[in-house]
């Protein structure tokens, strides 16, 4: 089985969304390594509907996300903005 979280991927994410590829740090970076880490886990949950660890993982994820998204909300609204737009996460 293939892992899903490669570190090829996450350097590639970084480098798209962060400042550079060893940017790991930055609230956009983080997000993005979050929603693709959600995504997984949700269609994980489409097929094992009662894996309540994988459940409450996901639900931890997507507390931290809006911490963060709130942090950056509060420091940098055009970021934030962009970030949002960027990943689609707002309808």
């Amino acid at each position: 089985m293939a892992e899903y979280l490669a570190p090829e991927k996450k350097q590639e994410l970084f480098e798209k969304y962060g400042k550079s590829n060893a940017d790991t740090g930055s609230p956009e970076s983080q997000v993005a390594l979050f929603s693709y880490r959600i995504a997984h886990l949700t269609e994980h949950l489409k097929s094992n509907k009662h894996d309540y660890v994988t459940r409450r993982s996901l639900l931890k994820l997507v507390g931290k996300r809006r911490r963060v998204l709130d942090y950056l909300k509060a420091k940098d609204i055009e970021r934030y903005r962009a970030i949002v737009k960027e990943l689609g996460l707002r309808r």
